[in-house]
């Protein structure tokens, strides 16, 4: 059965044909500005297992990274919501951001990367690996 996702306006909806391979949370500055949040929550998919149903997102490159590796960052340019990320150490997969997901139930997070810049009041669960930088 698919994962099913979308966009706050549902302008852009798309399908997972299986589970995410990894999920985790990343809390670098940039994440937080494009999320408007703490940290952005994150599940590996394959592209060849990912496909949009409806709309098609607008592309923002982010070449100001703590990494120094540009991040592509796909959204909805209606609503704003950010449907994805991908980067070029990862050409075959896609960084679903989990809060587009219809059922967010199952999400729960193998780490947390970039914690050198978590926010103060952000408390990391006990048992989650951590990484001051990713």
């Amino acid at each position: 059965m698919a994962i099913t996702g979308q966009c706050l306006c549902g302008a852009i909806k798309y399908e997972i044909q299986s589970p995410p391979a990894m999920t985790g949370v990343c809390h670098c500055k940039n994440c937080q500005r494009q999320a408007g949040s703490a940290f952005s929550t994150l599940a590996s998919v394959p592209k060849t297992e990912f496909a949009f149903t409806a709309g098609e997102p607008k592309l923002f490159e982010d070449r100001d990274t703590n990494s120094g590796n540009p991040v592509l960052r796909y959204f909805c340019s209606n609503c704003g919501s950010p449907i994805y990320s991908a980067i070029e150490a990862q050409p075959d997969t896609l960084i679903l951001k989990t809060g587009t997901l219809d059922d967010t139930s199952g999400f729960k997070p193998m780490f947390h990367a970039w914690c050198d810049s978590k926010q103060d009041w952000v408390t990391l669960e006990e048992g989650v690996p951590t990484i001051a930088k990713q």
